[in-house]
Formats: structure tokens, C-alpha cells, sequence
């Protein structure tokens, strides 16, 4: 099997956690020959709060479930109309670490709105994608075995105002936008196709494989 071989999974809209035990069951029992994959989804609501959450950034969650999850950071907000990427790569087989990947991850999305005319950019300090100092896409990583899972969220077409009932990555008063205000992409096809094309640059794939849900179901 080629290193450079590459899955793609287009799996629609699904709740948060059996998609999250799936991650963390593939990354257990996938081995040096297994493929790395990119699965797109959007999610039912749900706030997930990483490793590092802190529970004062939790305002006023109301009928919103709330996950703690093993991602790293604080808290987020996921919900139909954002185009979530979760990265399932063997890291040790790239030779990338974490931070290269946190890297790769802004890029792809950084390159994904510059092909709609949208100045965006990272911060040093504050993991995700900024336009106009409002956060448009957040990252949150865990690294297990050599491989990676979870990734990044960015916000298409959604409503933003469950950003309002917490502190957005621990940030109070942050905040967010999404891509259709800001004339990029209008909808989780375009943006989803965007940035899975910056990745697959950035991995080097020469066999890339296109599909819907999983093969046991």
C-alpha cells in the first residue's frame, strides 16, 4: 500500500459521539499499513470541551448536550451548517508532529478562503483562523499511537448564536463569523471540497479514494 494513499469519507450529518467513538476506534486499531483518512461531517448540536476546559467558559448551555471530550483546548460549539475535517493520519509515517499538523490544518483553511479573495489568518497564541480579529474556524487535536484525530471546524452557513451561551475556546467575548457572510464558501460542498484539496497538497496524495459512510454499515 502506498504511504501516500488517502481516504476520503463524506458521512452528512451525525451525531457527535458515536462519530467520536469511531475516531477513537479506528486510531486504536489501525497499523503501519493502514491509510490515512480525512472524514467531512456536520454535526446535531453539541458543545465539547477539551482536556483543558474550564468550566466558567460554560455560560449558559441550555438544552445544548455537553461532551467532555480528549481533544486538546477549551470549549466549542458544533452544529448543522459548519464543515467539520477530522484528520486521521499516522504522523510518524508523514514525519510531522503535532504542531506541523495544527499548521497544515490553518493553512488548508487559510488557502481554502484566499481562493475566494478572503484575507484570513492564524494566530501564534490562539490556535484556529481569524478574518477581521473574528474567528471564522477552530482546531482541536489528539494525538494517540503516532496518529492523530479530531481536527478542525469551520463555519459555513450556520447559527452562530450558540457561540453566545459560552466563552468560544476560553475566550470571553470572542467573536465568530462564518464563510457566507464574508463571501467565500455558501455551502459545506464547497467548503468541504476546498479543503480537502489544500490537504491533499499538503500530503503529498497520489491515490485518493472518494466515499460515503463507512463500509460496515
Amino acid at each position: 500500500m502506498s504511504e501516500r494513499e488517502l481516504i476520503v469519507r463524506q458521512l452528512g450529518r451525525q451525531r457527535y459521539m458515536p462519530i467520536w467513538q469511531k475516531m477513537q476506534s479506528f486510531t486504536d486499531t489501525r497499523d503501519e499499513h493502514t491509510a490515512d483518512e480525512i472524514w467531512l461531517v456536520e454535526h446535531e448540536p453539541v458543545f465539547t470541551q477539551g482536556q483543558a476546559g474550564k468550566a466558567e467558559h460554560l455560560l449558559n448551555t441550555g438544552d445544548i448536550e455537553v461532551i467532555q471530550v480528549d481533544r486538546g483546548g477549551q470549549v466549542t460549539y458544533h452544529g448543522p451548517g459548519q464543515q467539520m475535517m477530522y484528520v486521521l493520519f499516522n504522523l510518524r509515517r508523514l514525519n510531522i508532529g503535532v504542531r506541523e499538523l495544527v499548521t497544515w490544518l490553518e493553512e488548508c483553511i487559510i488557502d481554502t478562503l484566499k481562493d475566494y479573495d478572503i484575507d484570513a489568518y492564524a494566530k501564534a497564541d490562539a490556535p484556529g483562523v481569524y478574518v477581521n480579529d473574528s474567528k471564522v474556524a477552530s482546531l482541536g487535536l489528539r494525538v494517540r499511537r503516532g496518529c492523530s484525530f479530531h481536527g478542525l471546524a469551520l463555519n459555513v452557513s450556520m447559527d452562530l448564536s450558540p457561540f453566545l451561551r459560552i466563552n468560544p475556546c476560553g475566550y470571553a467575548g470572542m467573536n465568530m463569523v462564518q464563510t457566507t457572510d464574508l463571501n467565500g464558501p455558501q455551502n459545506l460542498e464547497q467548503a468541504g471540497a476546498g479543503l480537502v484539496k489544500h490537504m491533499i497538497k499538503k500530503l503529498n496524495a497520489t491515490v485518493v479514494k472518494h466515499t460515503e459512510g463507512f463500509e460496515n454499515e
